[in-house]
């Protein structure tokens, strides 16, 4: 790993802040990126099956909880590589989420768009040439994972995003696919999901103040049901999403 890491010393290049920099931290959050994250529930699925979600009350109360765990536990991974955006910081906090994540179908949704954020990022993001170097020798070394939330905030970081904006925009993107999914799988309709995601919104802010700019020994999980919910996506007869 060593060498690895003096690999991308040699090669990181980080582009400077300019006007056309804000376009791609919008683009970052454009629901068109090719991602993967509608291709997951969040455990919304399971929980409809499992009847804990009946509908738009239940949903309100389901999003608020993900929110919750997302920033309990994701968050802290963020923050640290949104201030840190290098190698090293980056193999350090993916093993540790690695290690963290005990719900099996979670981790592989982690990894999954993870590695898709990467791919896109290393691809669409050229004014950043280190984000391609360090996706390339990652996948050579085979030393890291790609679990997504330390990806996000290696790229937000890379962008030039500050520590509070990429910690919001990641609640920001949580919500906008739970409630996508939920979109989908007829709990609500279009013009009633978007109402929910606005009224949602104070629920998200304060909820991103409350667990924002804490350290990775900080991160925790606040609704292991959910987690436990999520876990059962496997087991699901017939099933629209991933997890």
């Amino acid at each position: 790993m060593e060498d690895v890491v003096e690999k991308f010393d040699d090669t990181l290049q980080f582009a400077p802040n300019g006007s056309l920099l804000q376009w791609s931290q919008w683009q970052l959050l454009d629901s068109v990126l090719p991602t993967g994250g509608f291709a997951h529930s969040f455990g919304l699925e399971a929980a409809i099956q499992a009847r804990l979600v009946s509908g738009p009350e239940d949903l309100r109360t389901f999003v608020t909880h993900i929110l919750e765990n997302t920033g309990s536990l994701l968050l802290p991974f963020i923050y640290t590589l949104n201030a840190s955006p290098n190698v090293e910081t980056w193999y350090k906090i993916d093993k540790i989420l690695d290690a963290t994540l005990t719900n099996e179908v979670g981790r592989k949704a982690s990894i999954s768009q993870g590695s898709a954020l990467l791919r896109v990022a290393a691809a669409v993001f050229q004014e950043v040439p280190s984000l391609k170097t360090m996706r390339e020798m990652s996948l050579t070394s085979g030393a890291v994972r790609f679990h997504h939330a330390p990806i996000f905030g290696l790229v937000c970081g890379l962008l030039g995003l500050n520590a509070e904006t990429s910690q919001k925009a990641y609640m920001f993107t949580t919500m906008r696919d739970v409630v996508s999914a939920a979109t989908r799988l007829n709990l609500v309709g279009p013009l009633g999901a978007a109402v929910l995601q606005h009224q949602l919104a104070a629920s998200a802010e304060e909820l991103s103040k409350k667990w924002m700019n804490r350290p990775v020994q900080e991160a925790c999980q606040t609704s292991p049901l959910l987690d436990t919910v999520q876990g059962c996506h496997g087991y699901l007869f017939s099933r629209l999403f991933c997890s």
